[in-house]
């Protein structure tokens, strides 16, 4: 980075921002690199073709100057809603810190079309769900992560974060912190717990990790963060079973989550009690499901209300 862009105000600025976005408020690394990676783009235009960079500087000419040019690199309508999204919370914090700067409500951001959601029904989902060879311990292993997915929502992250010792089989239960540190309570089924406690029950090892890693070398003084299965090992068995059922939806780890929660609302459940299981902080995240229970149960009233017709 230039040395004018790192003395700048703007740049002091948005340093002290992302330290207040992570000791503050708790957000994830990667939340805080995608910001800084919207802001000092920002920066990094301002000084080259508005050659300064005070705080007071920025105003509704220059962002839309700015949304010009991100159209022109080609980000689509999502990504320059991101660079939107970044620059209001930025001048939010501005001026809960007493700076004079424009407003942030101000800045619209852009309309995009309503998030597709992607989901398995009933049929796809025990077609998945059986696909690993229990062969091996691998294969237990791989069932026990699919069960697991598919039963409790979680994100990825959070399942190949879990230990062993978090785990209580007995009230088939364990706590999770989530997405910008949030607490909650996650639930097994009881087939997704008797796999688990077959795929613990063929480990002969003292690795805490819940899910391991079973190739390559490996002796007792591994570190435990060493044997961890990674998200990207967790996402490429997810896409193996996926082509070997040869199942219509491209689908992924989140893929699963987006299953669970549109079997519980089909099924029911009240869209509050699916907020707090999947750890969203807000209700407008989890009524993306809506659309799709709502197209569910549309089906489901021309397929059986035969007065109707």
């Amino acid at each position: 980075m230039p040395s004018q862009t790192k003395n700048s105000e703007i740049s002091k600025k948005i340093d002290e921002f992302l330290d207040y976005l992570s000791v503050e408020k708790g957000c994830s690394p990667l939340t805080i690199r995608n910001y800084k990676h919207y802001l000092t783009r920002l920066l990094e235009w301002l000084i080259t073709n508005h050659k300064h960079t005070d705080i007071k500087s920025i105003n509704q000419d220059i962002i839309h100057d700015f949304r010009a040019y991100l159209a022109k690199l080609g980000l689509g309508k999502k990504t320059q809603g991101y660079h939107a999204i970044a620059l209001r919370s930025f001048l939010k914090w501005l001026i809960r810190n007493d700076y004079q700067v424009m407003a942030p409500d101000k800045i619209e951001l852009p309309k995009i079309p309503d998030r597709q959601v992607k989901f398995l029904n009933g049929e796809q989902v025990d077609r998945l769900l059986n696909a690993p060879t229990m062969s091996d311990i691998q294969g237990i292993r791989d069932k026990a992560i699919l069960e697991v997915l598919f039963s409790t929502g979680l994100r990825v992250s959070e399942l190949t974060g879990l230990n062993i010792d978090k785990i209580d089989f007995e009230r088939r239960e364990f706590g999770i912190t989530g997405k910008g540190g949030r607490a909650r309570v996650v639930f097994l089924s009881s087939r997704a717990s008797e796999y688990l406690k077959k795929y613990l029950d063929e480990r002969k090892d003292h690795f805490k990790p819940l899910f391991i890693r079973h190739k390559g070398k490996t002796d007792p003084t591994t570190p435990d963060e060493k044997m961890r299965l990674s998200v990207r090992s967790v996402e490429r068995l997810v896409k193996k079973y996926v082509h070997k059922m040869k199942l219509p939806v491209e689908a992924t780890p989140h893929t699963m989550r987006h299953s669970y929660a549109t079997d519980l609302l089909v099924a029911g459940a009240d869209i509050r009690s699916v907020q707090e299981m999947l750890g969203h902080k807000n209700i407008s995240t989890t009524q993306i499901y809506t659309h799709v229970t709502n197209k569910q149960l549309h089906d489901i009233h021309e397929t059986f209300h035969g007065r109707g017709k």
